[in-house]
């Protein structure tokens, strides 16, 4: 399953910083796919503690979303809550926020991926 999450202040008119990222339950890695002031790395990897999602690289902890966990049946404990980030991604004291998105159940096989692309490409434009 697949989680779009943005990250991004409580009021968006007066600051303008964010992050999407994609988060891959089950290969529980994350990926950032848009980002503006927000300095997070382009991916890394999911761990759960308690009620709270961290998302790491080499095992530093990066962000820690506070509230969203994802039980065994993929199912989400909650939509939005507070964003923690480290200091190296935010050099703002702003009190971050999370956001679900989106939330893909579709499991696509690597083998039926790869097909995939390669019939997209043979397509006319």
């Amino acid at each position: 399953m697949r989680l779009t999450v943005l990250i991004n202040g409580p009021d968006p008119t007066v600051n303008h910083d964010y992050a999407v990222l994609w988060l891959d339950t089950g290969e529980q890695r994350w990926s950032r796919e848009a980002h503006a002031g927000i300095d997070l790395p382009e991916w890394g990897e999911i761990h759960y503690s308690g009620d709270t999602t961290v998302l790491s690289r080499s095992a530093e902890s990066l962000c820690v979303l506070h509230g969203l966990r994802v039980s065994r049946r993929e199912e989400v404990t909650c939509a939005d809550g507070i964003a923690t980030l480290s200091h190296e991604a935010s050099d703002a004291q702003i009190a971050w926020h999370w956001r679900l998105q989106a939330v893909d159940r579709t499991r696509i096989h690597a083998d039926s991926a790869s097909r995939a692309k390669y019939q997209c490409a043979r397509l006319p434009l």
